[in-house]
């Protein structure tokens, strides 16, 4: 499976937009570090993800699902 790399706009509203595809997770995360240093692309505005996923589809499907929050230590 592929390792994607997509760039997230959250305002107006939520884009997903495929920059670049990799076979390999060292070749993508250096990649997605790299283009997180370009100017423009600094969170709040634009945050970019690494996702193993089978496709295109099933990436966004992926990076669309709402996560529940981690839980805090001392929580029950």
């Amino acid at each position: 499976m592929p390792y994607f790399i997509y760039r997230i706009t959250e305002r107006p509203l939520r884009q997903l937009e495929k920059l670049e595809q990799h076979d390999a997770f060292k070749v993508a995360s250096n990649r997605a570090k790299e283009l997180r240093r370009t100017p423009g692309n600094e969170p709040p505005a634009v945050n970019i993800k690494v996702i193993f996923a089978d496709n295109e589809l099933h990436a966004e499907d992926l990076l669309n699902q709402v996560r529940e929050p981690a839980p805090e230590l001392g929580d029950d």
